[in-house]
């Protein structure tokens, strides 16, 4: 495994969770290794079986948890919670934290040369595993991403902003790249698959339709759209220029609460996004005062520039008072 580096001397790293923070980097910087081998290595693509929820396996998925939990496991961390494994993992009885994690996101695209990444949750650790990681997302003590792309980037924060560290290829570490990201108020682009609009809730299209009519509509101004297909890659985008992400339910069998995982993908980008100056929404509640009903349970996750996250809270309040009406 990779030596130590200095993100655990940075002064905006509580002393708490150096060891956590470190452990994770550490990992992160042997998994940004293997994926820039790309097929040069082994095939990282390959599906290799199914997780608790039914979806596909990568080798590199399960190559990833294994990893983090190995680096994990010689810290102070008691609970180890994956979107790779059923439940969570007792680490070491005595540890003070638990860390949930979704070890390598975007894995769909790890053929395709796309940037892929992982995301993690810190609380502190209760005596069950389950009161320790299913509890309001304000309680988390930290939360972060690494990204695996261009360059391989570690964005996390403690509750006081949002820090950047970016491995520097020719010493192996990671530096502070820049102390505080924040998202612009307002922007011009929106991230949906647009291929599931006829499976889309009412409010949703209203939002985006009124996007889409550009300068012409209610909006007054042209947006543009993106879509990546890994949060990780779109939560980078957002993060260092603006933008509003929406994976919401919809009508399809399974996706009424959407895809994403609470725990383990909408908590710690909540906690990202409103350090940054930004919001995240449910669609009509806010991300961070929600608790999961189970570990593995999923949520619709809206974030991003302020004024597009009210938007769509405004759309979906309409929506409401139709239907009461």
């Amino acid at each position: 495994m990779t030596s130590p580096h200095p993100v655990i001397d940075h002064p905006e790293v509580p002393a708490a969770l150096a060891e956590i923070i470190n452990a994770l980097s550490t990992a992160a910087i042997d998994v940004n290794a293997i994926i820039g081998h790309g097929p040069l290595g082994q095939t990282l693509g390959a599906q290799v079986g199914e997780n608790t929820d039914g979806d596909t396996q990568k080798a590199l998925d399960v190559q990833a948890d294994e990893m983090f939990a190995h680096a994990l496991g010689q810290t102070d961390v008691r609970w180890y919670a994956s979107e790779e494994q059923d439940i969570a993992l007792e680490l070491n009885p005595g540890g003070a934290c638990a860390v949930a994690i979704d070890p390598l996101d975007g894995s769909s695209n790890i053929d395709v040369n796309v940037s892929i990444g992982t995301i993690f949750s810190i609380f502190d650790a209760k005596d069950d595993a389950g009161a320790s990681f299913l509890r309001p997302a304000s309680e988390q003590l930290a939360g972060g991403y690494v990204i695996y792309g261009p360059h391989c980037a570690l964005v996390v924060t403690f509750g006081n902003g949002v820090l950047m560290f970016v491995l520097d290829r020719d010493s192996g570490r990671f530096e502070l790249a820049a102390p505080e990201l924040h998202i612009p108020e307002k922007t011009s682009e929106f991230a949906i698959n647009a291929s599931n609009r006829r499976h889309w809730q009412a409010p949703v299209r209203a939002y985006i339709d009124t996007c889409l009519a550009g300068a012409d509509g209610p909006r007054g101004r042209d947006f543009n759209m993106r879509w990546v297909g890994s949060l990780v890659a779109e939560t980078h985008r957002i993060l260092s220029r603006g933008g509003v992400f929406l994976y919401p339910g919809d009508a399809r069998k399974g996706y009424a609460q959407g895809r994403l995982r609470m725990v383990y993908e909408c908590a710690p980008i909540a906690f990202l996004a409103e350090q940054a100056g930004g919001l995240a929404t449910d669609g009509s509640k806010p991300i961070m005062s929600h608790k999961a009903p189970d570990l593995h349970a999923r949520i619709p996750l809206v974030f991003g520039s302020a004024e597009e996250v009210r938007e769509v809270e405004r759309a979906h309040a309409d929506d409401t008072k139709a239907l009461e009406a």
